[in-house]
């Protein structure tokens, strides 16, 4: 049976071979979408607080690092020539779609008739 790490060091593509394919705009890509990893950990603490610790809201925190992600979001944005319209309306018609009359179901959540059979999108 083979090891866990031994799969691992034959399978994880190398830093060296990454950095060969990297270029300035692929940079500034995982450069943004890190930052919005990053920023929206920095939130997920800060609502944590709250709602495990029962400690009040930190607005002034919150509003900073809701800034922080909208931010590196743009960035995102324009780095793949998006633009915040284009995202909206696209959240828009997806959810429209979803959620018939714009209510609110845990039958519409699991049926997602956004989604086409066979399609292949990351989870949203």
């Amino acid at each position: 049976m083979i090891k866990h790490e031994e799969m691992v060091r034959g399978l994880a593509k190398s830093g060296a071979d990454i950095a060969k394919d990297m270029s300035p705009a692929r940079a500034h890509l995982v450069h943004m979408v890190m930052g919005v990893s990053g920023e929206a950990g920095e939130l997920l603490d800060a609502i944590k607080k709250s709602a495990i610790y029962n400690k009040p809201i930190d607005m002034e925190n919150v509003i900073e690092e809701l800034g922080d992600i909208e931010f590196y979001l743009e960035g995102l944005r324009q780095g793949l020539n998006i633009t915040r319209e284009q995202t909206l309306a696209a959240n828009i018609e997806k959810l429209g779609k979803r959620y018939e009359g714009l209510k609110y179901s845990d039958v519409s959540a699991q049926q997602r008739k956004d989604k086409q059979p066979g399609e292949t999108h990351a989870k949203d």
